[in-house]
């Protein structure tokens, strides 16, 4: 089983982003980016299918410029066999990165694409549906767990309206996965060493005759205002009444 995961370049999630200050976008220079933190679940569960003998290979692939190497250096490094860059400089939209997506897909001719649901950035959450209608293939959304896999199908659970689906999806097939579904496993010393011998080919999107025009335009962005309602208590008796009278509210 050739298993394909699409990855994404974010601002790292421990860092707090500004807007800039015409606030037409968000100003992302000089911090430090990382993998999708869903993504990252996403590489994991590959190398646990390859571990267990269901993969043979993995391929992970990224749209973006040419610092988006990183992210894929890294994928490899946590045990991702081989990577793709699709190089683009512009920010695309869900639909554009579906199409590019597809044409990977017919290239690499894939069994399972496994995705992180959602993006920390933009939080679309509509890549891998647009993609699975594009590739007419059935997929699943928001899993937490692959409980089976054989030749021609993947049994999978999904959260669903406080509850759980535990469904039954022909391959190949498209999957988003949820964080709860692992946790990622700390890169060693040694496997860092090994995905410099790793294969990581450069695509110009330029060149695949694709429309990838963006229909949407951000027109500016506005920081949220946290509005927060002080009380002050001057004893305990008073705490305790307003306890009280909240709790029959």
């Amino acid at each position: 089983m050739k298993i394909l995961i699409p990855i994404k370049m974010v601002v790292d999630h421990n860092i707090a982003i500004q807007l800039k200050n015409d606030k037409s976008s968000l100003d992302i220079e000089n911090l430090k980016m990382s993998i999708n933190p869903f993504d990252e679940h996403a590489i994991e569960e590959a190398i646990r299918l390859k571990e267990n003998g269901i993969a043979k290979e993995i391929i992970s692939i990224s749209c973006g410029s040419l610092k988006a190497q990183q992210i894929l250096k890294t994928s490899m490094s946590m045990g991702i066999d081989r990577s793709i860059l699709f190089e683009c400089d512009s920010d695309l939209e869900p639909l554009a990165i579906a199409k590019i997506l597809k044409y990977a897909i017919e290239l690499e001719k894939p069994d399972l694409v496994i995705m992180g649901k959602q993006a920390i950035d933009d939080d679309s959450s509509q890549t891998g549906q647009m993609l699975a209608g594009l590739l007419n293939w059935p997929q699943a959304t928001f899993v937490n767990k692959i409980e089976n896999i054989n030749n021609n199908e993947i049994i999978i659970k999904r959260e669903a309206n406080h509850s759980y689906e535990i469904l039954s999806i022909k391959l190949p097939a498209i999957i988003t996965v949820d964080l709860s579904i692992n946790e990622p496993r700390y890169i060693s010393l040694t496997n860092i060493i090994k995905a410099k011998k790793k294969s990581l080919t450069i695509i110009d999107v330029k060149k695949l005759n694709l429309n990838l025009i963006n229909r949407l335009k951000i027109n500016n962005f506005q920081e949220q205002i946290l509005e927060r309602s002080v009380q002050l208590i001057s004893n305990v008796d008073e705490l305790i009444e307003k306890i009280k009278n909240n709790n029959k509210g």
